[in-house]
């Protein structure tokens, strides 16, 4: 009976209302890897999809998962029905390096001097 306690059905939910899963993961999983998952699962075709475990964000019971936390260490009593299905909510955020990249550059400014 311990076994099936260390274990948690996880479905994730994206933006557009579909459903990966739902999934069985040992408590011990780390959000990294969920995060794999996620990404080897993506459904092919499907635009504005993550490239990199960085790109995913992954939220459950309100909270932003930390990468180095596992399932157990996340898991809310209030939200988490032993034997039932826990809804993870997936956030693709792309890095901003483009946008970082032009807002580091200095602007510059364009003067008319008008010479009378």
């Amino acid at each position: 009976m311990a076994g099936v306690q260390n274990q948690l059905e996880i479905k994730f939910r994206l933006t557009d209302g579909s459903d990966i899963g739902p999934k069985t993961f040992p408590a011990a999983t780390s959000v990294a890897t969920l995060k794999e998952s996620v990404l080897a699962q993506w459904p092919k075709g499907k635009e504005n999809g993550p490239m990199t475990v960085k790109d995913v964000k992954l939220i459950s019971a309100g909270k932003i998962l930390e990468n180095n936390k596992t399932l157990g260490e996340c898991q809310s009593p209030l939200c988490d029905i032993p034997g039932g299905v826990t809804t993870m909510h997936v956030v693709v955020q792309p890095p901003l390096e483009k946008e970082k990249k032009a807002t580091n550059q200095p602007k510059q400014n364009k003067c008319v001097c008008v010479i009378l």
